[in-house]
């Protein structure tokens, strides 16, 4: 008895389900002077030869109301939003909540710190880490 391929069920993509990702509220050991929630940013790091990419979703932070500050070898991530934007809003379904983002990441003495740069384009933050000279990868000549 042979099998009609239209039987064999329904492919991966359209087995899975969408699911709600939520945000992770920030537990900060210190207090916090601005008003509002802070959440975890989503991040990605990605290491090249020369460096590591570090991406993050800031969804609605503008160039204007985001921070990034390296301190003691730490180094920082502080972006706001403009809550003015949706004080007349009421929601009437929400699966996005609307508050500011922190994150920190301690660097170790193999990223070159002077070199740090970042980008915000369309709610997406990424910061590139050159890796300090010492720590990238090089060929040695065998003699």
């Amino acid at each position: 008895m042979s099998k009609d391929p239209k039987d064999e069920g329904t492919t991966m993509a359209e087995n899975k389900e969408m699911a709600v990702r939520e945000k992770k509220e920030l537990v900060a050991k210190e207090e916090k002077t601005v008003s509002g929630r802070y959440f975890i940013p989503y991040a990605d790091i990605y290491e090249t030869d020369d460096a590591l990419a570090v991406v993050m979703e800031m969804p609605g932070v503008e160039k204007k109301d985001l921070d990034v500050g390296l301190e003691n070898d730490v180094l920082r991530v502080d972006g706001r939003i403009d809550t003015a934007k949706y004080k007349d809003m009421e929601p009437v379904y929400a699966e996005y909540n609307i508050g500011h983002y922190a994150r920190s990441f301690a660097l170790s003495n193999t990223i070159d710190q002077e070199k740090i740069s970042a980008n915000l384009e369309d709610g997406v933050l990424t910061l590139i880490l050159p890796k300090a000279k010492n720590a990238q990868p090089r060929k040695i000549a065998i003699g």
